[in-house]
């Protein structure tokens, strides 16, 4: 008996088991930590050799979901080998009578893991009969369940780049989005505009909490990234908070509706180790609604609102900066 190869299995085991369950299933979890940290560091290795160049940064999300899911097989093959390694008649040849050597064990794992096996090895007692059952278990469950997370992970890619392109259709600034909605007298046409857009970014919100690789799927075109959106957005429902009078905004209902789902979206970037800039970014300036005749607050009190937003705006630069662009994303 190897006792060192039976526990450096099991621990392996151990950890990508709860790798996977973590990132997979627990909603409110995240990543986990082998999962976490390989992203965060394929990201802030694509962004050190790219100089920011938004088509290598697209490889990104691809790139970390791809070695998620191998690092997921890779450690459960390796530590079902040592497992088998721990006891050097575990596996004996069906040809031979030979016991396995090292590439015999790896081979055994691996048939025994993706099918039923192939008769070149079998297992010696009823100790290694029920831990290649549970080779075959692991490896159909979770790779599965692998799988499973990757394609749920790419639907919630479509979903975030349809927001972002809803966002940004409506204005590239958020001056602009304000001024989109303005009828000359009012903001009837906003309200349907702001339920909708709330409700996504709600559902965008739980997205990213659930899957933090969302946070890392680069667009190669600003208008399709939701890390230049949501800024825009907020920005905008700042302008109707604290920019237009009261009375001449939109439903305020609606507009504290989307800036709560906009402060859940910013709550979630704990988990993509995605910090606030150490900087303020420049205020949207109300100049750009009165060329159009939209009635607004004066300076003065316009700079007093935005003074007590200065965490939130932080966050918002951070989730701009962390995704590569600048701020502001699209001038107009």
């Amino acid at each position: 008996m190897r006792p060192l190869y039976l526990v450096a299995g099991i621990g392996l085991l151990v950890l990508v088991i709860v790798d996977i369950i973590w990132t997979t299933l627990w909603v409110d979890g995240g990543s986990g930590p082998v999962s976490g940290r390989l992203t965060s560091g394929v990201w802030q290795g694509l962004r050190a050799v790219s100089r920011k160049h938004n088509r290598t940064l697209s490889l990104a999300g691809p790139l970390i979901l791809t070695l998620t899911l191998a690092t997921w097989i890779g450690l459960l093959w390796v530590g079902w080998t040592f497992v088998f390694a721990s006891h050097p008649y575990a596996l004996v040849s069906t040809r031979s009578g030979a016991v396995a050597d090292w590439s015999g064990r790896f081979y055994y794992v691996a048939y025994t893991m993706f099918t039923d096996g192939n008769g070149d090895y079998t297992p010696l007692g009823d100790v290694w009969e029920i831990a290649s059952a549970l080779t075959t278990a692991t490896g159909m469950a979770f790779v599965t369940l692998g799988v499973s997370y990757v394609l749920t992970v790419l639907g919630a890619v479509s979903d975030k780049r349809s927001f972002a392109n809803t966002v940004t259709g409506l204005g590239g600034r958020s001056e602009a989005f304000v001024r989109t909605a303005w009828t000359g007298e009012d903001y009837r046409g906003a309200d349907l505009s702001l339920e909708t857009l709330a409700s996504e970014l709600g559902t965008l919100a739980e997205q990213h909490k659930s899957y933090p690789i969302l946070h890392y799927y680069h667009s190669e075109q600003s208008d399709r990234a939701s890390a230049v959106a949501v800024p825009i957005l907020d920005e905008a429902l700042t302008l109707y908070r604290h920019g237009v009078p009261d009375g001449h905004g939109p439903d305020p209902m609606l507009v504290e509706a989307a800036r709560s789902s906009t402060q859940d979206y910013l709550e979630t970037l704990d988990t993509a180790f995605i910090e606030p800039a150490d900087e303020v970014p420049p205020p949207p300036e109300l100049d750009r609604l009165r060329e159009e005749g939209i009635p607004t607050v004066d300076d003065e009190a316009f700079a007093d609102a935005l003074a007590d937003l200065t965490e939130r705006r932080r966050r918002l630069l951070g989730v701009v900066e962390g995704d590569a662009w600048e701020w502001p994303p699209i001038d107009e």
